[in-house]
C-alpha cells in the first residue's frame, strides 16, 4: 500500500488545537478524508475521521490497524502540513511510501 497523494487545508481558529484537515489517497484508488491535524502537549498528531455515537463518545470511521501504517499516515500528513502554504489549500504528492503489509 502506498500513500500517493496528501491534501492539506490549514485551519486557523483562535483557541483551537486543530491546525488542519488532511485527505489521503491510497494507491491512487482509495481516499480517506477529514483526518484532523491536532496540536497536542507533545507536538502535532493526527486524528482519524470519526463520528459521535449514541452514548456521546466518538468512534473512528476508518483507521490503520497496525502501528506501522499509522506511522506512515502520520509522517506523510505531518510532512505535507509542514510544507503547506499558510493561507491556501495545498496538494502535495508524497514519496512512494510502501507498507510491508501489501
Amino acid at each position: 500500500m502506498k500513500i500517493t497523494n496528501v491534501s492539506i487545508r490549514k485551519v486557523e481558529k483562535e483557541d483551537s488545537r486543530m491546525k488542519g484537515i488532511a485527505s489521503v489517497l491510497l494507491d491512487d484508488e482509495f481516499a480517506v478524508h477529514d483526518i484532523r491535524i491536532i496540536e497536542g502537549t507533545k507536538g502535532l498528531f493526527i486524528a482519524m475521521p470519526s463520528r459521535k455515537t449514541s452514548t456521546g463518545g466518538y468512534r473512528d470511521i476508518a483507521h490503520p490497524i497496525s502501528q506501522e501504517v499509522r506511522s506512515m499516515f502520520e509522517k506523510a500528513i505531518l510532512d505535507a502540513y509542514a510544507n503547506a502554504e499558510d493561507t491556501t489549500e495545498t496538494t502535495t504528492a508524497t514519496e512512494e511510501t510502501e507498507s510491508e503489509e501489501e
